[in-house]
């Protein structure tokens, strides 16, 4: 079984309360001069059939991107796993793939590997697996459950467990057929899940050399 990109609606998770940049819309914050969300939203066009954005502030401006834009049902800020359920709920294609608004530099190749691995082993969520700095500033292999392909029949499973209280995304996929698709093969970008979650932060990836 192969998974056809065109059967893949993208989402840019955009719906956070920028707590940690000091409750501004972290996906309008400029990188290069383009808001941050606008590269994920370039970013994910390349590799998929449509795309869409999870906002709950500033939807005209998220709007002039050109692609649908849908705010959480609930308003209580459940997290990434509130903007998973809006983004099923409105998937007219059999998978969806998300991504947050805050990494600019996710690999050009990253839906076409999730969607190989979860089509080679069954499964019905992809995550990536990618290096992070420990403690000491060693790479360490984690789980960064925010980049998920997943089947959109998953949809009730997932209402039920937010319903619930559920806030985890890790704590979900783990009752479902879950492959973690390794991103540190040779070729691959050590830092190309970094994320701003601060101004510092998107400061010192502006700095980074781009690709």
């Amino acid at each position: 079984m192969t998974i056809s990109t065109q059967d893949i609606t993208g989402l840019v998770l955009a719906g956070g309360r920028g707590s940690r940049m000091g409750g501004v819309d972290k996906g309008l914050q400029n990188f290069h001069g383009t808001p941050l969300a606008m590269h994920a939203v370039l970013r994910l066009g390349m590799q998929v059939g449509e795309v869409m954005v999870n906002a709950n502030r500033n939807l005209a401006a998220y709007e002039s991107f050109g692609t649908p834009v849908w705010p959480d049902a609930d308003s209580d800020y459940a997290g990434p796993l509130s903007g998973f359920v809006t983004g099923l709920e409105r998937c007219e294609t059999p998978y969806m793939l998300t991504v947050p608004c805050d990494t600019p530099l996710f690999p050009l190749d990253l839906a076409g590997r999730l969607a190989d691995a979860m089509a080679e082993e069954g499964a019905e969520i992809a995550v990536v697996s990618a290096p992070e700095p420990d403690d000491q500033g060693h790479a360490v292999l984690r789980p960064q459950p925010v980049f998920c392909l997943l089947h959109t029949s998953l949809l009730e499973s997932l209402t039920r467990f937010t319903q619930q209280g559920g806030r985890k995304i890790d704590a979900w996929t783990a009752q479902h057929r879950t492959v973690h698709v390794r991103f540190d093969q040779p070729g691959d970008a050590p830092d190309a899940f970094a994320n701003a979650n601060t101004l510092a932060e998107l400061h010192q990836l502006e700095a980074k050399p781009s690709r």
